[in-house]
This record gives C-alpha cells, structure tokens and sequence, in this order.
C-alpha cells in the first residue's frame, strides 16, 4: 500500500412575482403550477444560503506539468456511500463547480463528469450517485448508475469520510468492490477532522479488506493532497488521443447543469422541510438580442402540501430560491439571467419513465 497525503424578464421590484395555474394534462391529473422569477429579497432579509458549497481551494496547488510525452485519456469513477464528499472532491479537481453539493445526502442522481488536465493527460472523473441500500425506483436507478460508472472506468476511486470511518453505508461496498477486476484507488476525505494514528489505523483497517492500489488522504473542501491523486491517476491512464477538447470542464449540458444549480438551491434552502420527492427541469432556453438568456425551469413535487413547502409565506422560499439559482446562473454564463421558476404537482413522478431520461438515469422496470 501506497500512501499520499497532504426573472422573470427585466427586474422590476415593483411587480410581485406572478403565480400561474396549469390546466389539467391529457392523462386527466392536474397540475397546480406557480413561477416566480429572480426578484431580488426584500432589503434584509435572509437569503439562508451558507458557503457550504464553496469549493475554492485554500491550498497552494502546483503548477501542471508541461505537456510533454504520449498523451493519455480515460475515465475515473469515484464512487462511495452519501455525503462522502464526492460532488465537493470533483469540483475541487476541476477548479470549477461542475456538481451540486448539499449536506443532504444523495443529492447527485445521476453521472457527471468533470475533465481534468494534467500535463499530457486527460483525466475524466466521474461523479455518481452515492451507494445505499436502495428503497424505491428512483433509489434503485441511482444505484445502478454509480455501480454502471464503476464498472465502465479505467481506474475506481473509493471516497470515504475519515470522520465516519468504515460505517453500515460503507461495508457493502467495500465486499462489492473487492470483486471488481479494475485498478483501485482509496480517498480517505476530511482529513482535517481526524488525528493521523487514526487515519494510518482506519486505511490499514481498509486495505486489508481490500488490494488498493494505493491511498490518499485528502481534504476536499480545502484542496489538501488533491494534486498528488491527480497527478497518480493521471499516470495510470491508458495512452490515447483525448476524449474531450482541452478547454472543456464538463460533459453535462449547459440545461442540465442549470437545472442541476436550481436544485441544488431547493436542498441548501429547505435543508429537512422537503423530501427528496422533488426534481427540476429546465423547459426552455432562449438566447435574447441583447445577449441575455431567458430560462424556464419547472420544480416537480409530489404533494400539494410539497408545492406550499416549496412556496414558503407569501412566496418568500421560492423567490429567494429563484434569486440565488439566478445570481450563480449569471456568474457562470457570464451574462444576464432571466429564470422563470415553476412549481408544479405531480403525482408519482417518481415512477414516470419521461422523469428519468430527463436526468439521464437508466428506468428500473421494477417497482
């Protein structure tokens, strides 16, 4: 064993945000609908969006190495239990938020990839769904996904959080990846929360499940060790022509990512109040004259008591959720945003088959 460490259309605060019915589908269930566009929030108050998902690194990282030598490309899949960290990990290695990160467990659901470069190689890190006990279809699907991720890579990384250690989400997947005839590399991740003797212990404890690679020990949050993975995964890379252009970060469509912002935003706003019954679709993107872009995004919820949740008093929870997923939206454009955000009800959407090709995951024919 090896070990490293280290708006609506131009604002106008005037105008409330407009609330609209949908009339009833052809299937004959109805569909309760509000929009909110990015009206700015009321002058002092909370917006409730902490800098949890800040990703920046507060680490000196090395400067890449020259591009020299074959080059190389190919697939990392980083797998593990919910809330290993993984999402906040792929986003420190590219330098640039490319996935959603939350407190709130299985908050990815489907695969991402983010495209590093180091020197003469391609790494394409893949983000998937964290790995549990599966309870419903959409679970299962998830599942599925991050278990396809692993098996389609060239190299497996497993994150685990120093701090929980070898929990009940971690022991099936440890007994699960001991059969995959794949290099394996361990993460152990927030390593700033754990004493050294412990994190020897808990990687021997580890390895001797089982045959890594090798170990890193890293801080996603802060960039610690992160080169020294990327530079060994990088090495272990099969030689080939790169799989993506050089300047890009991403694989996932720019409306996917919107969505996936606006999400992102429901779980860091509503924390506990709303059940992972809920999903975002971007329904339309328009690039105006004036090189604005106009984005129509609909927020499934199962229950009417969901849409209220969603709605908060006076629509003060989804204007503040619209204003923040707008604010990032701009940012990361580069241009100005005009969101519309719909809040829709739809029964069982869970178990629509159209729900899961919107989020790129395989539909489980099983309930």
């Amino acid at each position: 064993m090896t070990t490293a460490g280290r708006d609506r259309g131009p604002d106008d605060d005037a105008t409330p945000p407009t609330v609209e019915t949908a009339a009833p589908e052809t299937d004959t269930r109805q569909d309760d609908a509000d929009v909110f566009d990015g009206d700015d929030l009321d002058e002092g108050e909370d917006d409730d969006f902490g800098d949890d998902e800040d990703f920046a690194a507060a680490v000196p990282v090395p400067a890449a190495p020259p591009l020299d030598g074959p080059t190389r490309a190919g697939f990392v899949a980083l797998i593990g239990a919910p809330n290993a960290g993984k999402s906040t990990l792929i986003n420190q290695l590219v330098g640039a938020k490319v996935s959603i990160v939350s407190h709130k467990v299985q908050t990815t659901r489907a695969i991402m990839r983010g495209i590093v470069m180091h020197g003469a190689a391609q790494v394409i890190f893949v983000d998937t769904p964290g790995i549990f006990t599966p309870k419903r279809r959409l679970d299962r699907a998830m599942v599925d996904t991050a278990w396809g991720g692993a098996s389609d890579a060239d190299v497996v990384a497993l994150l685990i959080d120093a701090k929980r250690g070898v929990s009940e989400d971690v022991e099936p997947i440890l007994a699960r990846l001991a059969d995959v005839r794949l290099p394996k590399v361990l993460v152990l991740n927030k390593i700033d929360t754990v004493k050294r003797d412990s994190l020897l212990a808990l990687a021997a404890d580890i390895n001797a499940r089982v045959a890594f690679d090798a170990t890193f020990m890293v801080s996603a949050l802060n960039g610690s060790g992160v080169h020294d993975l990327t530079r060994h995964l990088a090495e272990k890379l099969p030689e080939g022509p790169w799989l993506y252009p050089e300047d890009q970060i991403s694989d996932l469509p720019m409306r996917m990512l919107a969505a996936e912002i606006t999400r992102e935003k429901v779980f860091l706003r509503l924390h506990d109040e709303l059940p992972y019954a809920s999903t975002v679709e971007t329904e339309q993107w328009k690039d105006l004259k004036d090189g604005a872009v106009r984005i129509e995004q609909t927020l499934f919820v199962e229950r009417e008591s969901q849409r209220k949740i969603v709605l908060g008093k006076g629509g003060q929870t989804i204007r503040a959720i619209s204003m923040a997923a707008r604010e990032e939206l701009q940012e990361l454009l580069e241009r100005p945003v005009h969101l519309f955000l719909y809040v829709k009800v739809r029964e069982n959407w869970a178990d629509d088959p159209e729900r899961y090709r919107e989020m790129g995951l395989e539909y489980p024919r099983k309930g």
